[in-house]
């Protein structure tokens, strides 16, 4: 029987209803998935056949820990996903201004050094309404909106010891259109949804009153969001969600997120299925593993 281990956190251990949809398709398949917080001591990683990275959402608070969890699972040869160095490389917003680099279309986004006060006034005296968001962090954790060209108190005490990206408010997202997220496993696309925030407010996350329906995108939403994911370095990842909005008829990149994104599984329960194939295919495809 396979092993595969759901990494979770501290604070939640067992699974999300959401990953209990694909943990539940694994298990039908013949497989044992157990959820482990990645801070937890004694545990074997590298005994499983393979181990996922779900549901570790406090990472970006315990950044140097979770990094060096991420340095012991490639010693220890941990059959990871997705792997440490793709997560590292997620782990900073700044790749956004990378993958700009290679030419993806992004949400105009200026990244402001730690303790540089004078840099976020510039970088805010160029937009009227403006999101201030540490480079490093999950779920809208300390985002804020600014409207007007000068600093928020928030903002400042955000910046004095933390990287913080600038990036224009998109009032598309609280009009009506909405973020869009597009599902990928190995590089494929397999669903999308449409997220939505709560009236007032300007994030679209479930733990702020957001609400995510399924949607079918236009074929150069998706065209333009495999895009995006071909610009990642080291090859296709296990799995992908790619944030984004349409403006102006043109898909625009928010986010790539290759770390611990909702799959939304819970929405599409047939993506569970194509999941589980692509993680057989690339870790338990020479190992004991029946598919019904």
């Amino acid at each position: 029987m396979a092993r595969i281990a759901f990494v979770t956190h501290e604070a939640v251990p067992e699974l999300m209803p959401d990953d209990r949809v694909a943990a539940d398709e694994l298990e039908r398949r013949g497989a044992r998935v157990e959820a482990i917080p990645w801070s937890a001591g004694d545990v074997g990683w590298s005994d499983f056949d393979a181990v996922i990275v779900r549901s570790a959402w406090d990472y970006h608070l315990r950044l140097a820990e979770f990094r060096r969890w991420l340095d012991a699972r490639e010693v220890d040869g941990t059959r990871l996903a997705n792997s440490a160095a793709t997560i590292r490389w997620n782990s900073h917003k700044g790749y956004l201004l990378e993958l700009e680099r290679r030419g993806v279309g992004i949400v105009p986004t200026r990244l402001v050094p730690a303790g540089h006060a004078d840099e976020l006034a510039a970088a805010l005296s160029e937009l009227p309404a403006a999101i201030v968001k540490p480079a490093v962090s999950a779920s809208a954790h300390a985002t804020y909106r600014v409207d007007g060209a000068r600093p928020s108190g928030e903002s400042l005490t955000l910046a004095a010891t933390n990287d913080v990206l600038v990036q224009p408010f998109l009032p598309e997202i609280a009009a009506g259109a909405g973020e869009w997220s597009l599902l990928f496993f190995g590089g494929a696309f397999s669903h999308a949804v449409l997220k939505q925030p709560a009236a007032g407010d300007f994030r679209v996350q479930a733990e702020h009153g957001g609400a995510a329906t399924s949607a079918i995108p236009e074929a150069s939403v998706v065209d333009a969001a495999l895009a995006a994911l071909a610009a990642v370095p080291a090859g296709p990842p296990l799995y992908a969600r790619v944030d984004g909005v349409v403006q102006g008829g043109s898909f625009v990149l928010m986010e790539v997120e290759l770390i611990e994104p909702q799959l939304y599984f819970a929405i599409h329960p047939p993506a569970a299925a194509r999941f589980a194939d692509c993680l057989v295919d690339r870790f338990l495809a020479e190992r004991p593993f029946r598919i019904l």
